[in-house]
């Protein structure tokens, strides 16, 4: 297989997946405009585009034994004799749903504001001593949606969070004076019956407190003794080693790596991306774990990124040859995920730490070694996003996503819209979190000191 295969949600999750909340009609409804007849030609190349796309690229050419054909007939009229945008997004939307299949969907802006944020951002002030960087910013603060409360799961130490006093348990009630909770309830409302909403839902409300260096962003929080306080948080450079990889966005890669009480190997990182950092640093630390009790390998938060990164970080725990993650299928043949085994791999107990932002690759790696009954999974269902998929802009203006590949675990799991089920299911409580113990990393940490003799 292609070494390096791009899987899905990593392009993007925190936009891509937000963006899933364009099939949901009604969602921030007003008044219909009526189309003019130059939007209803856009409209109509919009349809045609859609289906040519469907046709060319859709990983099984035979579509399920759909009469393709058949459906551009009576749809195609349809979006001719649409009023309103909504009508032709719907008719578009019928074609689409023909398929049975995610990652397929049509991308109106009307989504943008709730899904990211970005109008109130513009907005913000900006500190005087960091007016002249216009870097990514960050709070330093990952969040969890848990029963409709935006929980702070964990605060980088050294972070704007940190040191405003911030810990894990705190609840956020508002960003920049906008109420969290309408926000919740509206996406609640326009995302039901889809997969992946917790993870659209949490990175609807993370984006809002992403930013540039310097911005200063007003977070009204809910603090362990239940008092309501405020924080204005001066956001800094997003911390890492900036990488590029293709023609995806740089993004900036960490990694950290610990040992645990009991002699428990542990090991987290942000993307499956920058082989040169983030490889590295993994093989160190898998090769320093020899003697350890155990392993955590901490895939919480992470979108995914190069497929075969995560054949490589596998094969630190497999020994024999012949063993697979999954396969992809694409249009073009099978693609298998192959464990590659290191000499000398671990033999001991190991742990996957999933939640419901791990996707892509994490998902492959998780759900294989799971499979493969060579790791216990702790945490919470992962994203069910596990194809590559690419977005198009069409003439209308609107974008279009669809997948090129589907994927198959090794255990014939196929995990997209379903995600990695755990082992045991680890929820992060806000009474768990104000204990100032990681919940999945103490469960995971407990299960190996049990498999030790």
């Amino acid at each position: 297989m292609k070494p390096f295969l791009r899987t899905g949600s990593l392009v993007l999750a925190s936009l891509l997946l937000a963006w899933a909340v364009a099939g949901c009609a009604g969602y921030g409804a007003k008044a219909p405009a009526p189309l003019t007849d130059a939007q209803v030609q856009k409209n109509m190349e919009s349809f045609d585009m859609v289906w040519e796309t469907i046709r060319d690229k859709h990983w099984d050419p035979e579509l399920g034994g759909l009469d393709w054909s058949a459906a551009r007939d009576t749809l195609r009229p349809k979006v001719e004799a649409a009023t309103t945008q909504r009508e032709a997004r719907g008719a578009m939307g019928e074609l689409i749903d023909l398929l049975g299949q995610s990652h397929f969907g049509i991308i109106p802006a009307s989504v943008y504001d709730d899904a990211t944020g970005a109008v109130k951002k513009k907005d913000r002030p900006k500190s005087g001593a960091h007016a002249d960087i216009a870097s990514d910013g960050y709070s330093g603060m990952d969040i969890r949606l848990v029963d409709d409360q935006v929980l702070v799961v964990k605060v980088d130490p050294g972070s704007p969070a940190a040191a405003a006093g911030i810990v894990p348990g705190w609840q956020i009630l508002k960003v920049d004076d906008e109420d969290l909770a309408p926000i919740i309830e509206r996406l609640t409302s326009a995302l039901a019956g889809r997969h992946s909403v917790s993870l659209i839902m949490a990175r609807a409300i993370a984006s809002r407190l992403d930013g540039e260096t310097g911005e200063i962003v007003a977070v009204d929080l809910l603090d362990g003794a239940g008092a309501e306080v405020r924080h204005d948080l001066v956001l800094s450079e997003v911390p890492g080693v900036p990488v590029t990889t293709g023609n995806l966005p740089e993004v900036n890669v960490w990694s950290v790596t610990d040992r645990l009480d009991g002699d428990v190997g542990y090991f987290r990182f942000n993307y499956f991306l920058g082989i040169m950092e983030i490889m590295p640093a993994y093989n160190a630390a898998m090769a320093d774990f020899k003697d350890a009790t155990g392993i955590i390998v901490d895939l919480r938060g992470n979108p995914g990124g190069l497929g075969g990164m995560a054949m490589g970080m596998s094969g630190w725990f497999i020994q024999d040859k012949g063993h697979v993650l999954g396969t992809m299928f694409t249009r073009g043949g099978p693609l298998k995920f192959a464990v590659n085994p290191r000499l000398g791999s671990f033999t001991g107990p190991v742990a996957v730490l999933v939640d419901e932002l791990s996707a892509s690759t994490s998902e492959i790696m998780a759900g294989g070694l799971q499979d493969l009954e060579r790791a216990r999974i702790f945490g919470r269902t992962t994203a069910g996003a596990a194809l590559p998929s690419v977005i198009d802009k069409l003439p209308n203006g609107d974008g279009f996503q669809y997948a090129i590949a589907n994927y198959i675990s090794h255990g014939g799991v196929t995990l997209e819209g379903t995600g990695v089920v755990p082992d045991e299911e680890i929820i992060p409580t806000r009474d768990k979190l104000l204990t100032g113990v990681d919940p999945a990393v103490e469960a995971a940490r407990q299960w190996i000191l049990q498999q030790t003799p």
